[in-house]
C-alpha cells in the first residue's frame, strides 16, 4: 500500500513539471515571434534597398579604354596593315529588294457593248490570245439595233425622195432625221466602216461584227457562244504589256532614302544575264504592320514580252545621297556600343577616335562626326591594333609623343634598350623561363627597374578561341639583367610588350612577336 502512494505522488509530481515546462515554452515561443518577424522585414528591406540602389547605380562601362600607339615600319609591315583615305564624294547606295510583276493598269481596257443583244459567234476565244486593234472578237444580234438600222435606211432613202422639194424645211428635216439616225449608230459603238457597208448595200445585217478597241493580250473573257449581253456585261479585259509594273516589298527603314524617279534595274531568274531597267513612278503610303514593308511601284519597259504578270523578280534601286564624307567599310571596328577607327599619323603613330557613322552606300560607310577629310585610317589588322592599343592602356606606358608625332615622337621616346631571350628558344606551350638584358643608351647596365613581359594573343572567334594574356614580372639577377618564369596556354605567334620602369619613370618599352611551338 505504501509503495503505490509513492508511486501516485511520483506521477503527480512529473505531470505537474511537465505542464510548467510547456507553458514556459508556448510563452518563449509567443515573445519571440515578433521580434523574429521584425528582424526578417528589416532584412529584406535592407536587400530590397541594396538591390534598388544597385540598379540605379550604372554599372561601370565594359568597354576597354583604347590610347594611340607607336608601331616600327617593320611591324605594321609584318601584320599586313593598309590605310585608306577618307574623302568627300558623290554618293550613290543601292537597295535590294524582291517584288512581283504585275500589269499596268493605265494600258488595261474593257470591251462592252452599248446595248443589249445576243452572241453568236466567238472569235477571240482564249485567255492571254494576243490581239490586234480592228481584230474581229465576236458578232452579235441585237433587236435594237437592227431597229436603228431600219430607220437609218428609211431615213436615208426619204432624203433621197425629198432631196428635190421646193417646200420650204422638208429636205433640212428629212437630212435631220437621217443625221439623228447615223448618230445613234455612232453612240452605240457602231465603226463606220459598218456604215459605209449599210450605205451601199441597203440591207439590215441582223448579226454585227464587233472589233477590238485596243492591241493587247486578253486577261479576262467572258464571251460565250449564245450569251445574253447588256450594256453593263465585261466580255474582255484586254492589257498592253508593253510596259509593266512591278510592285518592290522595301524595308520600312529604306523608305527615307528612296523617291519617285530613282533609277532601278531588275533581274530574274528566267533569264540569267538580262538586266531590265526602269524608275520608281509611285510609293504606298503604308506599311504592312506585319513584315514592316512597304510597296514601291516600279514601271519597266517590255519590249520583248520577257516579263509575264506574276513573276517573282530582284530588284536593285539606284539611291543618290549626293556628296558625303566617307571612310572605307573595312575601316570601322565595330566594339559593341562605338565605331572606332584607327588614325594613321605618320611614322607608325597610330591615334584610335571614336566615330559617328551614317548609312552604308557600297564599300564606304558615311561619316558624320569624328575624322576629317584628307587624313588616312587602318583599313586592315584593325583588330591587332585594337589589342595593342587595350594592352598599352592597361600597362599604362604610353607616352604620348607630341604634335606632329613621326620623328619628334621617335627622338622623345624612351632610349634604354631591352634585349629578350627565352628558354627554351624559341618558347613553347607551357613553362618558359624569361630573361631581358637592360641598358642604357651608351650600353651600361641599368639597374634597380621594374620590369614585366607580357604576352597577348587575340581572340580567334573562327577557331572558338578566346584573347589570351599572360603577365611576367621579372626578378633583378644583376648586371642589368632581369629573370622570370611564365606560362603561355597556347603555340602560334604571340603579341610580346616588354616594359621597364624606374623611380615610376619609363625607361623601356619594347614591342615584338614570338612564335611558340606547341598546339593551340
Amino acid at each position: 500500500m505504501k509503495t503505490y502512494r509513492t508511486g501516485f505522488l511520483l506521477a503527480v509530481v512529473g505531470n505537474i513539471v511537465l505542464a510548467v515546462v510547456l507553458v514556459g515554452l508556448w510563452f518563449h515561443y509567443r515573445t519571440s515571434k515578433p521580434m523574429a518577424d521584425a528582424e526578417t522585414t528589416k532584412a529584406n528591406s535592407t536587400a530590397q534597398d541594396s538591390m534598388a540602389s544597385s540598379m540605379a547605380t550604372p554599372p561601370p562601362s565594359a568597354e576597354a579604354p583604347l590610347v594611340p600607339v607607336q608601331i616600327s615600319p617593320q611591324r605594321l609591315q609584318s601584320i599586313g596593315v593598309k590605310t585608306g583615305e577618307v574623302e568627300r564624294k558623290l554618293v550613290e547606295d543601292e537597295i535590294h529588294a524582291t517584288g512581283n510583276v504585275g500589269v499596268d493598269e493605265t494600258r488595261l481596257s474593257t470591251v462592252q457593248v452599248r446595248y443589249s443583244g445576243y452572241i453568236q459567234k466567238v472569235f477571240a476565244d482564249a485567255t492571254y490570245q494576243y490581239l490586234r486593234k480592228g481584230q474581229p472578237l465576236f458578232t452579235i444580234y441585237s433587236p435594237d439595233l437592227v431597229a436603228t438600222e431600219r430607220e437609218y435606211l428609211v431615213a436615208r432613202k426619204n432624203q433621197q425622195r425629198v432631196a428635190q422639194s421646193t417646200v420650204p424645211g422638208v429636205t433640212e428635216g428629212a437630212a435631220s432625221l437621217l443625221e439623228a439616225a447615223s448618230e445613234r449608230l455612232k453612240q452605240w459603238g457602231v465603226s463606220q466602216r459598218e456604215i459605209e457597208r449599210l450605205e451601199s448595200t441597203g440591207q439590215v445585217q441582223k448579226e454585227l461584227e464587233v472589233e477590238s478597241p485596243v492591241s493587247g493580250y486578253i486577261t479576262e473573257r467572258n464571251a460565250l457562244p449564245n450569251l445574253t449581253v447588256q450594256p453593263e456585261t465585261r466580255l474582255y479585259s484586254v492589257a498592253d504589256l508593253s510596259t509593266v509594273w512591278v510592285l518592290a516589298e522595301v524595308f520600312q527603314n529604306d523608305l527615307g532614302r528612296i523617291k519617285v524617279g530613282d533609277r532601278a534595274t531588275l533581274t530574274v531568274d528566267s533569264y540569267p544575264g538580262s538586266v531590265f531597267e526602269g524608275r520608281v513612278n509611285f510609293i504606298y503610303p503604308q506599311v504592312d504592320m506585319m513584315t514592316r514593308t512597304a510597296r514601291a511601284r516600279l514601271i519597266f519597259s517590255n519590249s520583248g514580252l520577257k516579263l509575264s504578270p506574276g513573276m517573282f523578280v530582284n530588284i536593285t534601286l539606284k539611291v543618290s545621297l549626293g556628296k558625303q564624307l566617307v571612310i572605307p567599310a573595312t575601316g570601322v571596328l565595330q566594339s559593341g556600343t562605338r565605331q572606332i577607327v584607327f588614325v594613321s599619323r605618320g611614322d607608325g603613330y597610330i591615334e584610335p577616335r571614336e566615330v559617328q557613322l551614317g548609312s552604308r552606300a557600297g564599300d564606304d560607310f558615311i561619316v558624320l562626326k569624328g575624322v576629317k577629310a584628307g587624313e588616312e585610317i587602318v583599313t586592315s589588322a584593325n583588330f591587332l591594333i585594337d589589342s595593342e592599343s587595350q594592352l598599352q592602356a592597361a600597362l599604362g606606358s604610353f607616352v604620348p609623343p607630341p604634335p606632329g608625332a613621326g620623328a619628334a615622337g621617335a627622338i622623345n621616346a624612351p632610349q634604354a634598350k631591352a634585349e629578350l631571350t627565352t628558354d627554351p628558344s624559341p618558347p613553347h606551350k607551357g613553362a618558359n623561363t624569361l630573361r631581358v638584358r637592360l641598358a642604357d643608351a651608351s650600353g651600361g647596365p641599368i639597374s634597380g627597374a621594374e620590369v614585366s613581359v607580357t604576352f597577348s594573343m587575340p581572340a580567334m572567334p573562327a577557331m572558338g578561341m578566346a584573347a589570351m594574356r599572360t603577365q611576367v614580372p621579372l626578378t633583378e639577377k644583376g648586371n642589368g639583367l632581369y629573370e622570370g618564369s611564365g606560362q603561355l596556354g597556347s603555340g602560334g605567334t604571340w603579341q610580346v610588350t616588354i616594359l621597364a620602369k624606374k623611380n615610376g619613370q619609363v625607361v623601356a618599352s619594347k614591342q615584338l612577336s614570338a612564335n611558340a611551338t606547341g598546339g593551340m
